[in-house]
């Protein structure tokens, strides 16, 4: 007969094996200005969960400019372990400026199990998408987070970024990702969070962080000065505007 703490060990093992499976899953919508950042905040969101060993979808829902998606690092994504659902580059030569068209499973993609990150295209466009997936007003784990670069000219103040996030409604949070590709700063980073803090308060929303290129970690720290997580973000995308 198995010593009893073994059977303790497996049941809690069987606990923790049921508790995983009914976890909810995370389901992000990344949204922005051309060259906010959307892009490059939501393949980091992407990797930090696969690499939390969780089931990740990753969606190019970017139809707006075509040559700022996620084609070129499908593959490398996909390597890591992350479900990318994209056009392959082969498959949209001759578009030119014309957009993209959606995939059929794009349309379903709200139906799949696990964690779900959309990539979706720059300003109001960008989030009309989200009206042609299956199931996207009654999802209950769905959360629209408005990613910003108080340098872009339509949210460089407090009242731009006010104008901009509810032209964008519905938006749950707002993640501050002010930068100058690389001549960013830290007290750009800071002067950026507090902008987004104060819209922020005026739309009833959360900052969900700040997020800031990896080679700044040690002067930025955790937390910046608002108070608010600090997301460090490996370069992806091959664009200088990330």
């Amino acid at each position: 007969m198995p010593h009893k703490s073994a059977i303790f060990a497996n049941n809690n093992s069987e606990v923790r094996a049921i508790d995983a499976a009914k976890q909810n899953p995370i389901i992000e919508a990344y949204i922005g200005e051309y060259a906010s950042g959307k892009s490059e905040n939501a393949v980091n969101r992407a990797v930090e969960l696969v690499h939390k060993k969780r089931q990740v979808t990753l969606v190019d829902l970017d139809l707006v400019e075509p040559f700022y998606t996620l084609r070129p690092i499908k593959k490398q994504l996909e390597e890591l372990g992350i479900t990318v659902i994209a056009w392959d580059t082969k498959e949209t030569l001759g578009l030119g400026e014309a957009g993209s068209v959606i995939k059929p499973e794009m349309i379903w993609v709200l139906k799949r199990s696990g964690d779900i990150v959309l990539d979706l295209g720059y300003g109001v466009d960008g989030a009309r998408v989200l009206n042609l997936l299956v199931g996207f007003k009654q999802n209950p784990f769905l959360k629209i987070i408005a990613v910003l670069n108080t340098t872009r000219p339509m949210t460089e103040t407090v009242d731009d970024i006010i104008q901009f996030v509810k032209g964008l409604e519905p938006v749950d949070g707002l993640i501050n990702n002010t930068h100058l590709g690389d001549e960013t700063t830290v007290q750009l980073i800071q002067e950026g969070a507090k902008k987004v803090n104060a819209a922020a308060k005026k739309l009833n929303l959360p900052v969900i962080a700040t997020s800031a290129d990896e080679r700044l970690r040690e002067q930025l720290g955790a937390y910046d000065q608002m108070g608010n997580p600090v997301r460090y973000l490996k370069r992806y995308m091959a664009q200088t505007f990330w």
